[in-house]
């Protein structure tokens, strides 16, 4: 073995062990305080109504269509699927970074200096002529080598981006999707809402008839129809705002779709829907993984804490190998004359940055701090998550119990406006009994649509707070 291939093993052992030392620190996931399960949950129960498909958990076809035509319609989302597509554009870049950049050149160039200057002398004594020509055709290579693992950490920075854009854009369709069935529910209740106006309508026009009778008969006095008439008018006044709403929510549905606005065809009713009696919700260890905004948040933590090991590198020496070789004639006529225009050329160089150290140093210690703030944020989305999953749990138990009360009121002031109707009759209420029964009843009905739609728009709350709608 001669002396050069031992120095050839030398280097290469030399520039291996470089390689080994690696800038900057794996990626490890910090600590968080998260409870062992959710409150009221059994321990251990590791399904969740977040891992189904947003087609299983809504199984209206007109909420289907209206969801599925937004996931391709909606603006929003298709920010976000276009910062998907920069991201990864940025990502193939980056994947080639380690990779040697060549260029190529052709270059021709002719000199004439004057006759009377040292280098027209120069040249009319060394080859008999007063102008000089020289081709090059050629190609360059630069090639700097990851001893530090700086570029690897850059690669690693520029895939954990990506992937933060493509969580970003599952969060904003978990968003897209709730938002597009908690509207849809709306709509309902409004179209309940608009029933029960025009139902109390008729009712108010038949109480109206018998206050005139009654009157005609002397039993009552104007003053008791003007009093019907009016409470017939309070629903009477129901009815074309309930109808504005409609069509507002309508057009809001059409434009989340990315259409125009205009009427939706739809055929269910508020009354169509039930909450389901489980709806399991996992452990929160599960939901930091599900959630597309927790999960995008900590790409962004991963994306840091990469971003501080480039950081690093840059403070170290940086190992580069140049080459350049081609064919170089001072003649067009000898400019292939191979192999007597080959030329070529081969370096080795190592750059240590001196009056760059304190911009170097403030950039690591700047990403240390992105890093910090990253973890900050990562800690403060998982705990919003849970509070989150926490208040629908707590919504839809309470909502419970408020639907029974309100459909109680429902059924006891429906009751109330039979008897006060006979009572009245009989003469034995007087006609404020009667239209107080009415307005009762009117206003207790369009609650129990409301609570209805609470507790639809909770049970979607739960569903996107789990990480569901994404699927």
């Amino acid at each position: 073995m001669t002396m050069q291939h031992v120095k050839s093993i030398a280097l290469y052992i030399f520039i291996l062990s470089l390689a080994a030392c690696r800038v900057g620190r794996d990626y490890q996931r910090p600590d968080l305080a998260l409870p062992a399960q959710f409150t009221g949950t059994a321990t251990g129960d590791t399904l969740s109504v977040g891992d189904l498909e947003w087609k299983q958990f809504f199984p209206d076809t007109t909420l289907q269509s209206l969801i599925q035509k937004a996931l391709t319609g909606n603006f929003d989302l298709q920010l976000a699927m276009r910062r998907v597509d920069e991201a990864q554009a940025y990502l193939k870049q980056a994947r080639v970074n380690w990779t040697p950049v060549v260029q190529a050149q052709a270059t021709g160039s002719t000199l004439n200096p004057s006759e009377n200057s040292l280098n027209g002398k120069s040249l009319e004594a060394f080859i008999g002529a007063n102008h000089v020509e020289d081709y090059t055709l050629g190609a360059t290579l630069s090639w700097e080598l990851d001893i530090w693992g700086k570029l690897r950490r850059q690669r690693e920075a520029a895939a954990n981006t990506f992937l933060q854009t493509r969580e970003a854009a599952h969060a904003v369709q978990t968003t897209l999707v709730a938002g597009i069935a908690g509207t849809y529910f709306n709509l309902l209740m409004l179209d309940e809402q608009l029933n029960i106006a025009r139902r109390n309508l008729s009712l108010g026009d038949t109480v109206v008839q018998m206050m005139q009778l009654q009157k005609e008969s002397g039993q009552v006095t104007e003053l008791a129809v003007q009093q019907a008439q009016a409470q017939r008018q309070t629903a009477a006044l129901l009815v074309p705002l309930l109808e504005q709403e409609v069509a507002i929510q309508e057009n809001t549905l059409r434009i989340l779709t990315g259409d125009v606005p205009g009427p939706i065809t739809r055929f269910s009713k508020l009354r169509d829907f039930t909450i389901p009696a489980e709806l399991p919700t996992g452990v929160p260890a599960a939901l930091i993984s599900r959630r597309p905004d927790v999960r995008a948040s900590e790409l962004a933590l991963r994306a840091a804490n990469a971003r501080v090991g480039y950081a690093q590198g840059n403070m170290y020496p940086a190992l580069s190998i140049t080459a350049a070789g081609g064919i170089n004639a001072f003649k067009a006529s000898d400019w292939f004359s191979i192999p007597a225009s080959l030329f070529g050329t081969v370096a080795g160089n190592i750059v240590q940055p001196i009056f760059q150290q304190r911009q170097l140093k403030t950039q690591l210690e700047v990403a240390r701090i992105q890093r910090e703030q990253a973890v900050i944020g990562f800690r403060q989305s998982a705990l919003n998550a849970i509070g989150e999953v926490a208040n629908a749990m707590v919504r839809l138990d309470k909502l419970e119990s408020r639907h029974r009360i309100a459909t109680e009121q429902v059924n006891t002031l429906q009751q109330a406006i039979a008897n006060a109707s006979l009572l009245f009759k009989s003469g034995l209420a007087d006609y404020l009994e009667v239209i107080t029964a009415q307005s009762n009843y009117l206003q207790a009905e369009l609650n129990l649509a409301d609570v209805r739609r609470q507790q639809l728009d909770a049970m979607v709350e739960l569903y996107r707070a789990l990480g569901g709608g994404w699927k």
